[in-house]
């Protein structure tokens, strides 16, 4: 006889599926994926030997390795378990909740008009090889890297976010950050990739737009002082040398193929 599958079997199917996709995404995105697939295959071999087979002496080992090793994920994993706890407690989150409620022709109006400015000031400072660093808040809130440099509150404009990278000015050296289609600080330190593999010509501002795009889901533009290369970071993926066109269409979906 066949166990009978209820609608509430169902849902506890998908969502053990859709959580076990997106921890595969964010260790994949992590550089971790190996490490991962090791913890798969100790927890099978450990239902199979305890649950399975019944083997009581080897059950019983692996019983206790297990529960310490739930103490050792933690350690191991502990970046990444903060990112998916701040990704999930991110009030832009829920989104798609308050949307449910919104009339629709009122969703999307002017939600992506950063973009115009971004490309246009980042075209003229690879033109005259001006040095910049752009990061733009998508899902996770960017407040704790906000705060490392000076704050203010102004629209996206081409021409401030040129005249901010000049190299006379102040706040050029750092990052600038946008959050809901508004400038929120300047001169900001981004957390550096350490161990991410690049290419021997991209220097600081693409290990800080790397580990940027690691540590959250913000899209990082990088302009190259050197090149006058325009490149883009996220989820741990570097795109080098992109077109203006290009840089649009992943301001516009967040999709990247390096």
């Amino acid at each position: 006889m066949w166990p009978q599958i209820g609608i509430k079997d169902i849902i506890d199917i998908l969502l053990v599926t859709i959580f076990l996709y997106q921890v595969y995404k964010l260790m994949r995105n992590s550089g971790t994926i190996v490490l991962f697939s090791g913890v798969i295959a100790f927890v099978a071999v450990w239902i199979l030997i305890s649950k399975v087979l019944g083997m009581r002496l080897m059950g019983a080992i692996l019983d206790q390795l297990t529960g310490v090793g739930v103490l050792v994920l933690v350690i191991l994993f502990q970046d990444e378990i903060r990112r998916f706890l701040f990704a999930l407690g991110s009030h832009r989150g829920w989104k798609f909740l308050s949307n449910l409620f919104k009339n629709r022709s009122d969703t999307g109006s002017g939600e992506h008009k950063y973009i115009a400015p971004i490309v246009l000031a980042c075209m003229n400072m690879a033109r005259k090889k001006t040095g910049a660093l752009i990061a733009v808040r998508r899902e996770i809130d960017l407040s704790n890297y906000i705060h490392t440099g000076e704050m203010f509150d102004a629209d996206v404009n081409a021409r401030l976010i040129e005249n901010i990278f000049f190299k006379n000015s102040p706040l050029h050296d750092g990052a600038l950050i946008i959050s809901e289609n508004r400038i929120r600080a300047a001169a900001c330190i981004l957390p550096v990739a350490q161990h991410a593999e690049l290419p021997k010509d991209c220097g600081l501002r693409h290990r800080s737009a790397l580990g940027m795009s690691i540590e959250t889901d913000a899209i990082v533009v990088i302009v190259s002082e050197e090149r006058g290369e325009i490149s883009v970071a996220h989820h741990g993926k570097l795109s080098v040398n992109i077109t203006a066109k290009e840089l649009q269409k992943v301001l516009a979906s967040g999709a990247i193929h390096p």
